[in-house]
């Protein structure tokens, strides 16, 4: 499934800002960085519940959020970018 994560993690302190780094970092593990706070990633459902548990167990619930927007398995038809690309097609071919 393809699933598309916003995350908005408050900075005010400095524990703020090692959330931030957690999450980001968490979020790198299992897809890619599309903006500086968003990530599209194609997921397993078992992929799924284990990062929304990570997630949860980072941030404080009551100054951070994360959205996540499930887009299923025909995501292809739902997706629609214009403007500069600054995405790599998560489901192609890496070359390291």
């Amino acid at each position: 499934m393809f699933i598309l994560i916003t995350y908005d993690v408050n900075i005010t302190s400095p524990m703020g800002q090692k959330r931030l780094r957690q999450v980001a970092k968490i979020c790198m593990n299992y897809g890619k960085r599309v903006q500086n706070s968003v990530f599209e990633c194609v997921l397993t459902e078992a992929q799924y519940t284990l990062l929304k548990s990570s997630l949860n167990g980072i941030i404080s619930q009551s100054d951070d959020s994360i959205i996540f927007y499930n887009l299923g398995n025909n995501w292809k038809r739902r997706v629609e970018r214009i403007g500069k690309e600054t995405a790599v097609d998560v489901t192609g071919t890496l070359i390291l």
